[in-house]
C-alpha cells in the first residue's frame, strides 16, 4: 500500500487463538475497503501469532511485542503506528458487522465537529450466537458528556476516532484494566463524541474475558477516576460515598437492593451533585440533571422490593424527579432486552 489508508483498525491480541481469526475476518469482510488492519500481538504464548500470519491479505500489518506490555501500552503503540486518518479499535475476541467501518467513517466525514463515534454493542456467546442483550449507549454529545461521572460514553471495541486526536489523548498506561473508560471520559470533557444507535459490534462472552481479580482491579481504578472527577466538581466524599456512587449504575450487576438508608443517601447525594454542577458547570445542562433523574428513578425502582411504596413516595417528593419525568418512556425503551425479530439461535458468522 503506497498511499495511506483512510482507516486503521487496531486489534491487540494476547492468547486469543480461538477467536482472533473470526475477529480479523469480520474486518476483512467490511463493505468499506480503504483500511489497514494493524494486529499487534502482545507476547502471545499460544498459536495466535501463527494464525495471524496465515492470512495473505496485503491490508494486514502484524506487529509483535517482544514481551507482554499490557492493553494500554499496546493500544498506544497501535495509535502511534496507525497510518489512517481515522482509527477504529476492535477487541480480539469480538466481531464487527460488515457495514461498521462504512457507517462510522461516513459519520466522521460529515461531522467535522465530532472527534469520535461509537455504536451499540450486543453480547454473543462463546460460539458466536447473539444473546439478545444489547448495550444501548447514549447517542448525543451532551448526554455522553453528562454521563462521564457514571459510565464510559463509548464502548472501546466499537469506537472510531480521528487518529490525530487519539495521539493527544493516549491511554493512561498506569491503568491496567479499564483505561478506555478514562480515555473516553477525558476526551468527552473537551470534545464532541457520538454513538450510532444500532448494533455494529458483537462482544463475545467467555470464561477468559473477566475474572474476579480483574473485576476487583477495574472497580478500584474506576473509584479513583470517580474521586478525581468529584474533586474537580467541588464535592468532598468519603470512601463510603464512592462505594455507593459506584453502585448507582451497577445495582443489577451487583445484585444490590437499596434499603431506605441508601435511598435517602442517593437523594441527598445527587442533589449535591446537581447543585455543585450548577456552580462549576463541568457537565452540560439540562443533560446532567436528566442523567441524575434517571439514576434516581432506577434507584427507587430497585428499592421497591425492600422499601415498598416508601421508595416511590420518596421519588415523588424529591426535586430530582422533575428532570426525568418527561422521559420515562425513553427509559422503558432503552431497557428492552431483545431486538425485535432477532433469531437468538442464529450465528453472526
Amino acid at each position: 500500500m503506497n498511499s495511506p489508508p483512510k482507516v486503521t483498525v487496531v486489534i491487540p491480541v494476547y492468547n486469543r487463538e480461538k477467536y482472533i481469526a473470526q475477529g480479523m475476518e469480520s474486518i476483512l469482510a467490511q463493505t468499506f475497503t480503504d483500511f489497514e488492519l494493524l494486529v499487534i500481538d502482545d507476547g502471545s504464548t499460544d498459536k495466535s501469532r501463527e494464525i495471524i500470519r496465515s492470512y495473505s491479505d496485503q491490508r494486514i500489518r502484524l506487529v509483535c511485542n517482544p514481551t507482554n506490555l499490557g492493553i494500554p501500552r499496546t493500544r498506544n503503540k497501535g495509535v502511534d503506528l496507525a497510518r489512517g486518518e481515522y482509527l477504529a479499535f476492535l477487541d480480539s475476541d469480538d466481531y464487527a458487522c460488515p457495514n461498521r467501518l462504512a457507517k462510522q467513517s461516513t459519520f466522521l466525514d460529515h461531522h467535522s465537529d465530532y472527534v469520535a463515534v461509537g455504536t451499540w454493542i450486543e453480547w454473543m456467546d462463546e460460539e458466536g450466537h447473539p444473546l439478545g442483550r444489547i448495550k444501548r449507549k447514549a447517542v448525543s454529545a451532551d448526554e455522553i458528556s453528562a454521563q462521564r461521572l457514571f459510565r464510559s460514553g463509548l464502548e472501546n471495541s466499537t469506537s472510531m476516532a480521528r487518529t490525530a486526536i487519539l495521539r493527544r489523548y493516549p491511554h493512561n498506561e498506569q491503568i491496567d484494566l479499564g483505561s478506555d473508560f478514562d480515555l473516553w471520559n477525558r476526551m468527552a470533557a473537551s470534545h464532541k463524541l457520538a454513538n450510532l444507535p444500532e448494533v455494529l459490534v458483537y462482544r463475545r462472552e467467555h470464561a477468559g474475558r473477566t475474572t474476579h481479580e480483574k473485576a476487583s482491579l477495574i472497580k478500584n481504578q474506576r473509584l479513583e477516576i470517580y474521586a478525581s472527577q468529584l474533586t474537580a466538581l467541588g464535592i468532598e466524599c468519603t470512601d463510603t460515598d464512592l462505594e455507593r456512587h459506584f453502585l448507582l449504575r451497577r445495582m443489577q450487576k451487583e445484585d444490590f437492593t437499596p434499603n431506605r438508608d441508601y435511598v435517602e443517601w442517593a437523594d441527598n447525594w445527587m442533589i449535591r451533585l446537581q447543585s455543585a454542577n450548577r456552580h462549576n458547570e463541568l457537565y452540560p445542562e439540562p443533560a446532567f440533571s436528566y442523567v441524575l433523574g434517571v439514576f434516581w428513578f432506577k434507584t427507587c425502582r430497585q428499592a421497591f422490593t425492600q422499601a415498598g411504596w416508601d421508595a416511590w413516595r420518596r421519588f415523588l417528593a424529591s426535586p430530582l424527579r422533575r428532570s426525568v419525568w418527561p422521559g420515562l418512556w425513553k427509559l422503558a425503551w432503552l431497557n428492552m432486552p431483545v431486538t425485535l425479530g432477532r433469531r437468538r439461535s442464529s450465528s453472526i458468522s
